[in-house]
C-alpha cells in the first residue's frame, strides 16, 4: 500500500484529489470551512457587484454569516454556555449534556430530569447566532448609510444616481436601531429565561416540558402518532446543538433558525430601503434559504443515485449511497484488486476519480448554479425591473 497515496496519483488529478480529501479532514475545523464557504460565496458576488457600497456590503454580510454559523456555536455553545450551565450537574451526568435531546428520551431516564432543563439553557443561549443574523441586515444599513451616506437601493445598486433623501434615511436608521433593539430585548428574555431552566428545571414539571419541546419539538410533538414527521420536526426545528466527538456543535435545526430567523431581517431591512430592494430579495432569499436548508444534501444525495441507477462508481458508492473517505481509499483498493486480479494502483486511481467526481459535484454546483447563475439572474431581473417601471412612468407621463 505505500504506492496508494495522493502523492503518487496523475498530476491532473493530485490537486482536485488533494482538495477533496482536505474537504473531508476539515469538516470539523471552522477556519477551512469559513474560507472555503467564504469563497464560494463571495465569489459570484464580487463579480456581479454594481457599485462599492454593494461589494462592501456583501463582505461584510458574508464574513459575518459565516463567522457566526462556524465559530459561535462552538464557542459560545461549548466553551461558554454548557460551562456556565452545567456546573451544577452531578459530574458523572455532565458528559451526557452532549447526547441528542432525542436518544435521552428514548431512554427515559430519571436523569434526565437534570440533564435536559440544562440542555434547553444552553440552546436558548445560543438563540443568539439567529437574533445577530436577524440584526447583520439592518447592521448592514446602518453602515451604508453612515460610510457611503446612501440609504435609497436604487443608488446602492446604481440603478440611479440621484440625490438621497434625508427623510428616507432617517427612516432607515430608525428602522434599523429599533430592530436591533428588538433582536437584543427578546435575547434578554430568552437569557432569563435559560437561566430559570438551569436553576429550577429538574424540580419543575412545566420547564421540563419546555424543554422537550425546545430540544425535541417532534418527538414531543407527535411522539408515535407519525414517524417521518417526528423525525422532520427533530431535525429541522430542535434548537439542541449536534454531538461531535462529546463537544457541542451547531444542528440541522439549528441552521435552519438562522435561516429563518435572518430572512425576517432581510425582508425588513431590504423593505426599508425600497421596493426594488425588496423584490430583488424575494427573489433571491427562497433559493437560496431553501439550498442552504436541504439543497446541498439534496443535490449530493441525487447525483449518487443518479450515477448508481447508470451504473456508474458502482465499487465506490455502497448499498445507501455511503462514499468512503479518501484515506480509506486504498484498503479499498487492495481489496478490489485481489478480487479482480488487478492493478492496485490502477484501482486506487479509479477510485481516486470516482471520490473527486462525487465530491467534486455539489461544490461546483454551488458555486456554479447558487453562486453565479443565481446572482447573475437576481441582478439581472432587478434591471429589468427598474428599466420597464420607468418605461411605465414615461408612458403615464
Amino acid at each position: 500500500m505505500t504506492n496508494l497515496t495522493i502523492n503518487n496519483l496523475p498530476k491532473y488529478l493530485k490537486p482536485a484529489a488533494k482538495f477533496v480529501r482536505h474537504k473531508e479532514q476539515a469538516a470539523g475545523l471552522s477556519t477551512s470551512r469559513f474560507i472555503q464557504d467564504f469563497s464560494v460565496c463571495m465569489i459570484p458576488k464580487a463579480t456581479f457587484s454594481r457599485s462599492i457600497p454593494d461589494l462592501c456590503e456583501n463582505v461584510f454580510l458574508e464574513g459575518s454569516e459565516e463567522s457566526l454559523i462556524y465559530f459561535t456555536p462552538a464557542l459560545l455553545g461549548e466553551k461558554v454556555a454548557r460551562k456556565v450551565f452545567s456546573k451544577k450537574l452531578p459530574d458523572k451526568l455532565k458528559k451526557e449534556v452532549s447526547v441528542p435531546a432525542k436518544d435521552l428520551l428514548k431512554e427515559n431516564k430519571e436523569t434526565n430530569k437534570q440533564i435536559l432543563p440544562v440542555k434547553a439553557a444552553i440552546a436558548l443561549a445560543a438563540t443568539i447566532i439567529p437574533l445577530t443574523e436577524f440584526s447583520l441586515n439592518y447592521i448592514k444599513n446602518l453602515m451604508t448609510l453612515k460610510v457611503f451616506k446612501k440609504s435609497d437601493f436604487k443608488n446602492i445598486a446604481s440603478l440611479e444616481d440621484k440625490k438621497e433623501d434625508t427623510v428616507q434615511q432617517q427612516k432607515v436608521e430608525k428602522s434599523a436601531k429599533k430592530h436591533i433593539a428588538i433582536a437584543g430585548g427578546i435575547y434578554a428574555g430568552l437569557l432569563s429565561l435559560a437561566g430559570l431552566m438551569a436553576t429550577k428545571g429538574k424540580n419543575s414539571k412545566v420547564l421540563q416540558n419546555i424543554s422537550e419541546f425546545i430540544l425535541a419539538p417532534g418527538t414531543k410533538l407527535f411522539k408515535t402518532k407519525s414517524e417521518k414527521a417526528k423525525n422532520f420536526c427533530d431535525k429541522y426545528f430542535s434548537l439542541d446543538f449536534n454531538n461531535q466527538d462529546g463537544k457541542l456543535v451547531m444542528s440541522k435545526g439549528q441552521l435552519t433558525t438562522c435561516v429563518l430567523t435572518g430572512g425576517a431581517g432581510y425582508f425588513g431591512a431590504s423593505a426599508d430601503r425600497g421596493k426594488e430592494n425588496l423584490k430583488e430579495t424575494a427573489t433571491r432569499f427562497p433559493i437560496v434559504g431553501l439550498y442552504v436548508i436541504t439543497g446541498s444534501e439534496l443535490v449530493e444525495k441525487g447525483f449518487k443515485k443518479l450515477l448508481k441507477k447508470c451504473g456508474k462508481c458502482k465499487e465506490i458508492i455502497g448499498e445507501n449511497l455511503e462514499v468512503p473517505e479518501f484515506d480509506k481509499l486504498g484498503e479499498l483498493a487492495e481489496t478490489i484488486s485481489k478480487k479482480k486480479n488487478t492493478s492496485a494502483e490502477k484501482e486506487y486511481k479509479k477510485l481516486a476519480k470516482q471520490k473527486v467526481l462525487i465530491s467534486g459535484f455539489p461544490f461546483l454546483f454551488a458555486i456554479g448554479v447558487m453562486g453565479f447563475v443565481v446572482s447573475g439572474l437576481t441582478r439581472y431581473f432587478t434591471q429589468k425591473r427598474y428599466d420597464k417601471a420607468q418605461a411605465n412612468k414615461g408612458v403615464n407621463a
